[in-house]
C-alpha cells in the first residue's frame, strides 16, 4: 500500500512537471494568451516567465488558480468509481482514448514510458528553475 501511494505521488508531479516544463518553453518562445488576465487590463503578454512571471500574477487570479487546483484535487484526479486499472488511472470509466483495445504488453509500456518522461520532466524544470535563479542562456530557451 504504501509503494502504491509513493508510485501515485510520483505519478502525479510527473504529469505536473511535464505541463510546468511545456509551460516554460511555450511562454519563453512568446506564445501567450490573448486577451487579460485582469480587470485591471493586465494582459497575460504583461506577465513574465518562470517564478518572476509567478510573483506577477494578480492576487485574484492566483487564488483562482489556487482554488481550481484544490477542486481538481478534491473531486477529478482521483478514482471516484472504484474502476481504476492501476495507480493513477483517474479516467473513471469516462475518457478511453482507446486505452482498453492495448494488450497488456502495450499498456505496462506506455505505462513505464510516462513513468520515464515524467521522471525526464521533473528533472528538466528543476534545472530550468535552478537556471533561471543563475542567470545566463540556455540552448533552445533562451535567455534566462
Amino acid at each position: 500500500e504504501r509503494f502504491d501511494r509513493l508510485r501515485y505521488v510520483e505519478i502525479k508531479h510527473g504529469r505536473i512537471c511535464q505541463l510546468a516544463f511545456l509551460g516554460q518553453i511555450v511562454t519563453r518562445a512568446g506564445l501567450r494568451l490573448p486577451g487579460n488576465i485582469a480587470t485591471d487590463g493586465t494582459k497575460f503578454s504583461d506577465i513574465g516567465e518562470g517564478w518572476t512571471g509567478s510573483f506577477q500574477v494578480p492576487t485574484d487570479g492566483a487564488l483562482q488558480i489556487l482554488f481550481f487546483i484544490g477542486f481538481l484535487e478534491l473531486f477529478v484526479m482521483k478514482d471516484v468509481t472504484g474502476e481504476n486499472e492501476f495507480v493513477g488511472d483517474f479516467r473513471n470509466g469516462f475518457i478511453d482514448f482507446g486505452w482498453d483495445s492495448f494488450d497488456e504488453e502495450t499498456k505496462l509500456k506506455k505505462r513505464a514510458v510516462e513513468l520515464n518522461n515524467g521522471r525526464a520532466a521533473m528533472m528538466g524544470i528543476l534545472g530550468l528553475m535552478v537556471h533561471e535563479q543563475l542567470g545566463g542562456s540556455l540552448p533552445v530557451v533562451g535567455e534566462m
